[in-house]
């Protein structure tokens, strides 16, 4: 029993998990001031912990912040660390995730796919690379008028499939596994109210990356700033030399930032930017929010510089404008952890290369539950689900990449297992 081939299992269920949860209206919401932002979130929650019940994973459950915990047990007698995989439940509110119908493209032959609710959305070959690597597989779609979910429904679906497998292949041999699904991870504050005492992991996997086959150990680091303006309002026929308008001095500030560098459509790699997300208000006030973003966390208090100078070289145009100028920190760069702790990513990086596929470390120009989650304490580097173009209508995700990530997860659970007999017998 000890050398079962973990990739001889062929009964996985992965797919049709997938397309039922993504028909689960999860969007989260950046605007709201509960938490979770939206209730309906925790209607995949609360499937969740159902099935996983039926599975046999007894403790399962959902909290009141709408975190779902589990614990898959051990099945060796070995001392093993404690490892977690987590995803996210909610979707993102750039693009509705309402009334989501899943179309399942069979054998792909690398055509453009006209999605059928809204021909104009073509999933197109030329603009998609990723799809030469699709040639055979079932692509998984939205049917042209919302996203897929595959951000992160695919990893959701992963993980719960690979629970499956767990607890009916005993020869799988693990330590114990814990479950983390998290809401709102779209709106910045996933793990706001985690309980990493009650969930007692060591190491966790997010499963909410892209292209198969990767891994990744590294983040932007990430601040807002939020920038209200004060203008003075007065009645538009007699304003002549008082009134001053806030949201003209908004304009203003948008439009004085560079122009060829620090934003995202004139950045790749490793270059962060500065990036308007909302602005709002009228001539009485007006308000800014930005994101700033960059791998060298050091470079945030630079860019936050540039910004603040060009917002005091606009308002000096503007007697009479006030302005208040806020910064938060939202995340930093995970690798600053996970570089103290490398059998995350050796065991990762291997269970990858055991599934079948290339393994490829890579960085991320954004960031994941994963990213704070290190810096609270438990080093979390993300592994792929397999989805691609997320957030939006031509998100896609392959059923046998989604597969792979099924096996990924099976085998990094039974590493760490290979791993602690070693330690020990060394």
């Amino acid at each position: 029993m000890d050398n079962f081939d973990i990739n001889s299992i062929t009964d996985f269920h992965v797919a049709e998990r997938f397309m039922r949860y993504v028909q689960i209206d999860t969007e989260s919401d950046p605007h709201a001031t509960s938490f979770p932002s939206t209730e309906k979130q925790k209607d995949l929650s609360k499937l969740l912990v159902s099935e996983l019940r039926q599975m046999g994973i007894t403790d399962a459950h959902l909290d009141e912040y709408g975190y779902v915990y589990a614990t898959i047990p051990s099945n060796v007698g070995q001392e093993v660390p404690v490892i977690c995989f987590c995803s996210h439940v909610d979707t993102s509110p750039d693009c509705s995730g309402k009334d989501v119908k899943p179309l399942l493209h069979a054998d792909y032959q690398g055509q453009d796919i006209a999605l059928p609710d809204d021909p104009s959305v073509i999933i197109k070959f030329s603009e998609h690379p990723d799809l030469k690597h699709q040639l055979g597989h079932d692509i998984i779609t939205a049917s042209g008028t919302t996203l897929l979910g595959a951000d992160d429904k695919a990893g959701i679906a992963e993980i719960m499939d690979a629970t499956r497998l767990l607890m009916d292949y005993p020869e799988i041999k693990h330590g114990e596994i814990k479950l983390l699904f998290t809401p709102d991870e779209e709106v910045g504050q996933g793990v706001d109210h985690v309980d990493l005492k009650k969930l007692g992991a060591q190491f966790a996997y997010t499963i909410d990356g892209e292209k198969a086959g990767t891994i990744e150990d590294e983040t932007f680091s990430a601040d807002a700033v939020h920038i209200v303006i004060q203008g003075i309002s007065v009645h538009p026929g007699f304003a002549k030399g008082k009134m001053v308008s806030a949201l003209k001095v908004a304009a203003d500030i948008i439009a004085d930032l560079p122009k060829d560098s620090l934003s995202p459509e004139t950045t790749a790699e490793a270059a962060g930017f500065i990036h308007p997300t909302e602005i709002s208000g009228g001539v009485d006030k007006a308000e800014i929010n930005f994101i700033i973003r960059d791998h060298n966390t050091s470079k945030l208090a630079e860019y936050e510089t540039i910004l603040h100078r060009i917002v005091e070289n606009v308002v000096v145009h503007y007697p009479g404008v006030t302005y208040t100028f806020d910064v938060k920190e939202q995340y930093r760069n995970m690798k600053e952890v996970l570089d103290q702790y490398p059998a995350i990513m050796k065991v990762g990086l291997e269970a990858i290369k055991r599934a079948g596929l290339t393994p490829e470390r890579r960085s991320i120009r954004g960031g994941t539950d994963g990213s704070r989650l290190s810096f609270m304490g438990l080093p979390c580097p993300n592994v792929f689900a397999g989805g691609h173009a997320f957030h939006g209508k031509m998100e896609w995700v392959s059923k046998q990449d989604m597969e792979k990530a099924v096996l990924t997860i099976l085998h990094i659970a039974n590493i760490w297992q290979e791993d602690a007999i070693g330690d020990k017998q060394g």
